[in-house]
């Protein structure tokens, strides 16, 4: 007699939302014994009530189990104050990037090995085979940027039902189905969940940020002001004063220690050269250096570029052609086609 086949176990990260929502429903269809977890990760407002509530009522329609883990310690320590931190040293910090390799796909990766299950899963538009992650089959949603730091050893137990579906597909399904219509009309949650309108309302919290400081040229004379160094991200073009600017500035570097941005033409702002940090690879070069294609923002297209390791997980990047804005604290994603290689946050 056959062995019976042990039904693999499933533990999603559900956010209340269209996409993980019908991954549980996906996942349920494909034979796997599933299982929905909401994750509470700051104190906005009260989208923890209504997120909350949508997830419990569709685990309740699909007849899964559904707990809630209180997560906002980690999140504060491994995500939130990394975020206040950078600001305020002048770079632009990534917390998403964070988010998903410390929380995500970390602490919530631990609960579920830590409680028997066999794999987590998302809503994420990504794709895995174990080995790497891959585009999505819908390039307008892929979130392949986001996962570059993603620790190597935890794809194998991930899985990511919409990684070759289309959203209007995945939110054509849920308005078909009268228990799931209302998910296919829920408003989509910000790129950055714990930000409401603006960045700097966070940063306001916790640092004076509107004090008065200087605006210099590339020559380093005062030109004019502005409002407090922390309202501006590299390639900002508003918001300051520059005297006798005949074109368009750009802020082209951020100076923290002495309130100061540096400003010059867009022209000036293109860069083919850089450095990145704490690099994450899911392949082992052969060599120092290697071809691969770089993303220096999520919706910016890839750049072909050498990578050239420098040690201690630093890289020397080189773009073929240049780039706008690069900006300490982003993540230049490398590519080869649609295969995710790693990536490094730039210096």
């Amino acid at each position: 007699m056959a062995e019976e086949k042990k039904v693999k176990r499933v533990l999603v990260a559900m956010s209340g939302g269209v996409d993980s929502s019908m991954s549980c429903k996906l996942l349920m269809e494909q034979g796997y014994e599933v299982a929905g977890a909401y994750m509470k990760l700051h104190d906005r407002d009260a989208s923890h009530e209504a997120n909350i509530a949508s997830a419990s009522r569709v685990a309740e329609f699909l007849g899964i189990e559904f707990r809630v883990l209180d997560k906002r310690e980690e999140f504060l320590a491994r995500v939130y104050t990394p975020f206040i931190n950078e600001y305020k040293a002048g770079r632009t910090p990534n917390p998403c990037v964070l988010c998903n390799r410390n929380l995500k796909f970390g602490a919530f990766l631990d609960y579920v090995i830590a409680n028997g299950f066999d794999f987590a899963a998302t809503g994420h538009y990504i794709r895995n085979d174990g080995e790497f992650f891959y585009e999505s089959l819908d390039k307008s949603k892929d979130q392949s940027y986001f996962l570059f730091n993603v620790k190597k050893e935890a794809l194998k137990r991930l899985i990511f039902p919409l990684g070759n579906m289309v959203k209007k597909d995945v939110k054509s399904i849920a308005a078909n189905i009268p228990e799931l219509k209302f998910l296919a009309d829920r408003k989509e949650s910000s790129e950055i969940c714990f930000v409401e309108n603006d960045y700097t309302e966070i940063l306001a919290r916790h640092f004076p940020i509107n004090a008065l400081g200087e605006t210099l040229d590339l020559e380093g004379n005062v030109i004019g002001d502005h409002k407090g160094y922390m309202n501006y991200t590299i390639g900002k073009r508003r918001g300051f004063y520059a005297k006798g600017a005949k074109k368009a500035m750009y802020v082209k570097e951020i100076i923290p220690e002495k309130n100061q941005i540096v400003v010059t033409t867009k022209e000036n702002i293109f860069q083919s050269e850089f450095f990145v940090k704490d690099i994450n690879l899911f392949f082992t070069p052969q060599n120092d250096v290697f071809e691969t294609e770089v993303k220096v923002r999520y919706r910016n297209e890839k750049k072909p570029a050498k990578a050239q390791l420098l040690g201690e997980n630093r890289a020397k990047i080189v773009l073929r052609d240049p780039e706008f804005a690069i900006a300490g604290g982003q993540a230049a994603v490398f590519y080869e086609n649609d295969k995710l290689l790693g990536g490094g946050f730039i210096e």
